[in-house]
């Protein structure tokens, strides 16, 4: 029997945390994902949590560790300075090639779902180098339990969980229960990925214009989305335009669709056709 209930428990608590997730409309995202993220760690009783958002690059880089794999955006459960300076940090590192060996492991297995206590992916010697030291120990993380959902061959859902001092290690019991709360939505990692701009988008979305999106994905006018930034009409606009050409579509309608899980060039498509 798991500490915090049975699997048939867990399973359950899974089940309504799903049913709660649909609740949230498509502009609701980040507080989505957050109740996810709270969620699954008072199942395991995780003490904090976070989503990254992976992209690759390139798809022929054989001289690089990661092979072409980049972080593009992530999200704390709780956002400290020593979470942002971690990450921070992190990502410098690999642009210099100083690359944490659990990430190295990580991308060796891009491409399929897969769910992974820390201890399974590094060797024990990892544990005393300045890896585990700056990434983990520093803020008192005593173990991780990663899940990573990939939605295609180019972008992958990574999702981590800390254990802190005082709690012993995740079981696998622990492991299994996060991957069955992961798993079995990916409606929502595609609707996440898509408000970064990760999935479809040209280039990922800078934080204004995330806010502009979330607007428009509530049906706001151009005017009502200036109103409530703060911004001019023609900001907002040019906000609005600079979306569109990230995400390849031409109007609201075909932005929206992209929601339901259709291309632009779908949206087109059968848009062409109702005029026909």
């Amino acid at each position: 029997m798991a500490a915090h209930g049975t699997t048939e428990d867990r399973h359950e608590r899974i089940h309504l945390l799903w049913d709660r997730l649909a609740d949230f409309d498509a502009s609701q995202s980040d507080a989505a994902l957050m109740y996810l993220l709270g969620s699954l760690c008072d199942i395991v009783d995780a003490q904090d949590a976070y989503w990254l958002g992976g992209v690759r690059m390139s798809a022929s880089a054989p001289d690089d560790p990661v092979l072409g794999w980049r972080p593009r955006a992530v999200r704390y459960l709780h956002s400290t300075a020593a979470n942002e300076t971690t990450y921070k940090t992190a990502s410098r590192q690999l642009e210099r090639g100083v690359i944490d060996p659990c990430i190295v492991a990580q991308v060796r297995r891009a491409g399929r779902f897969r769910a992974h206590l820390l201890r399974d992916l590094v060797a024990p010697d990892y544990f005393a180098t300045p890896f585990y030291r700056d990434l983990y120990s520093t803020r008192q993380i005593v173990d991780t339990a990663f899940v990573v959902f990939p939605l295609n061959a180019d972008a992958e859902c990574y999702f981590a969980f800390h254990r802190k001092a005082g709690y012993p290690p995740f079981d696998r019991g622990d492991c299994d229960a996060l991957a069955y709360g992961v798993r079995g939505i990916k409606w929502f990692h595609r609707q996440v990925m898509l408000n970064h701009g990760l999935l479809v988008a040209h280039a990922p979305l800078t934080p204004a214009e995330r806010k502009v999106l979330q607007l428009l994905l509530t049906g706001a006018s151009e005017k009502k989305v200036a109103a409530d930034l703060g911004n001019t009409y023609a900001t907002a606009h040019r906000y609005v335009t600079e979306i569109f050409r990230k995400f390849g579509v031409r109007s609201r309608a075909e932005l929206t669709a992209l929601w339901l899980g259709r291309t632009p060039n779908a949206t087109q498509s059968s848009n062409n056709d109702d005029t026909s």
